[in-house]
């Protein structure tokens, strides 16, 4: 007992809407469910959990997370609620639990999946929860991803209560936790993993999130089991690598779908997955993406802590290719504060490493869909962003959206969308209302295609602009088309800073 108020429970609680007494007969009757029908909390025991820091015991905590999950439509995990687990304060954790010791990776991983996939099966959404800053996550994990992980071998083993106590409560059934015991797989079920991981990127690309994330964070889930049992290091290696693949697409098609909490915490996990497999360039590639998340949700100082992080964090054997891709991220977040001259610099320094790559050693997967067009499209999406600021950088933008859009390969829906959607609105800027009438209408045609809920905001974005033209019979027409083509109802709040 701590003797200070738990602040995380006490936030909590307080979205909740609870009294206490109602928390204290939720938890009784739900651990009667769980298979625990001897617990017996009392109002008394609730206000010393919230108000003296008091840490129950299990099942106690995974019951509360279990509420809370159901009670917020947003995962909760123990951590969330303040709970650290025994015997698990690794040297140099932040208040935060981040990072977590190497041995937690894989019990984080399955809860949190485990969690999500409730969540998803209850029909319940949102994203009530406040997204950490950008400045909190690259401060805890600075000194942890500029070092190298402990071997697996040498890496110490505990008793999990995650896994104790779902299998003594019939949990993992509730919470989509395994419920096989840990068991070896071969290097041929690792290849049909790493292909699955193709299959869902490829996915991901043409259509959006939507509609496969829940067999993502499934597959993540599994991945978790696996990797309870202790492998020879080139296969654990291997399924940390596809752990990390799987989290990051499970935090992009998170991302797309405005789940922007999931997503972060997604993306953190895919960061600790791959520095656990010893592949510090996947691990800052896996930050980068939670610092476009930042600048798409209009926060992009927070995103340039991050790149800072995953520029440094990467190491010296990042490809220059994938060195290329983080400087056009940094330059977006430029953009949006307005910073031409700095972003201007950064896509140089993107494109001198571009052509700098001679292929003569393989991209990694995750790599392969960073090609010419997509440098294109990313140039084209920072000198629209800046053009809100400067309207002469409409022009260049123009240029950089129809090369992509020339260079564009079928497979690529979501790209091509915003493509479209940044020509017509450096158009618009340029004062070229037909121009730009043309290629709103072309995304228009194709954002029906896909599941993306990023499309909606930028196009969204763009009919902002058309304000200015609304005069105009055909601006007028598509003014009410792009309404029609946009869901019901109010957009999505910005995501609150913890």
């Amino acid at each position: 007992m701590t003797r200070e108020p738990n602040t995380r429970l006490a936030d909590l609680f307080g979205l909740a809407g609870w009294s206490k007494g109602e928390l204290a007969r939720l938890v009784n009757r739900q651990a009667a469910v769980m298979g625990h029908p001897q617990l017996a909390t009392d109002t008394s025991r609730v206000r010393r959990w919230i108000d003296m820091g008091e840490s129950p015991r299990d099942p106690v905590p995974m019951v509360l997370a279990a509420l809370f999950t159901e009670r917020l439509g947003r995962v909760v995990t123990i951590e969330d609620l303040g709970f650290g687990r025994r015997g698990r304060a690794g040297r140099g954790q932040s208040h935060d639990g981040l990072p977590w010791p190497p041995e937690r990776t894989a019990a984080v991983l399955t809860e949190f999946t485990g969690m999500d996939l409730m969540l998803n099966r209850r029909g319940l959404v949102g994203a009530g929860a406040a997204l950490a800053a950008g400045s909190a996550l690259s401060g805890a994990m600075h000194d942890w991803l500029h070092t190298d992980p402990a071997l697996a071998a040498d890496a110490p083993r505990f008793d999990d209560p995650l896994h104790r106590e779902a299998a003594r409560a019939g949990f993992a059934e509730q919470a989509g936790y395994d419920r096989y015991e840990a068991a070896p797989v071969g290097s041929t079920e690792i290849d049909e993993l790493e292909r699955s991981v193709d299959v869902f990127r490829a996915w991901d690309a043409a259509r959006g999130g939507g509609l496969q994330r829940k067999a993502v964070v499934g597959q993540l889930n599994e991945v978790g089991g696996m990797l309870a049992y202790r492998h020879p290091e080139h296969l654990q290696r291997r399924l940390w690598g596809v752990a990390a693949n799987l989290a990051v697409l499970a935090g992009w098609m998170s991302h797309d779908v405005g789940l922007e909490p999931t997503a972060q915490k997604y993306f953190v996990i895919a960061a600790h997955a791959a520095r656990e497999g010893g592949d510090r360039p996947r691990a800052g590639e896996a930050l980068s993406r939670a610092a476009r998340q930042m600048v798409h949700l209009g926060r992009p100082d927070d995103a340039l802590d991050l790149m800072k992080l995953a520029q440094s964090g990467s190491g010296s054997e990042t490809l220059p290719r994938t060195r290329a891709m983080l400087c056009t991220i940094e330059a977006w977040a430029q953009a949006s504060m307005g910073k031409g001259q700095a972003m201007r610099r950064t896509l140089g320094q993107a494109e001198e490493l571009f052509v700098s790559d001679k292929r003569d050693v393989p991209p990694p997967s995750w790599m392969q869909h960073f090609d010419e067009a997509d440098l294109h499209g990313m140039q084209a999406l920072a000198y629209r962003t800046l053009a809100e600021h400067d309207p002469a950088a409409a022009v260049i933008a123009q240029q950089h959206a129809k090369e992509a859009l020339r260079l564009r390969k079928g497979g690529h829906q979501r790209s091509t969308v915003f493509d479209y959607i940044s020509m017509a609105s450096a158009c618009f800027i340029s004062d070229d209302p037909e121009q730009a009438d043309t290629y709103a209408r072309l995304a228009l045609v194709t954002i029906g295609e896909t599941s993306s809920h990023r499309t909606w905001d930028r196009l969204r974005e763009m009919y902002r602009l058309t304000g200015k033209y609304a005069g105009y019979a055909r601006i007028a027409d598509l003014r009410q088309e792009i309404q029609r083509a946009l869901p019901k109802g109010p957009p999505k709040p910005r995501a609150a800073t913890a």
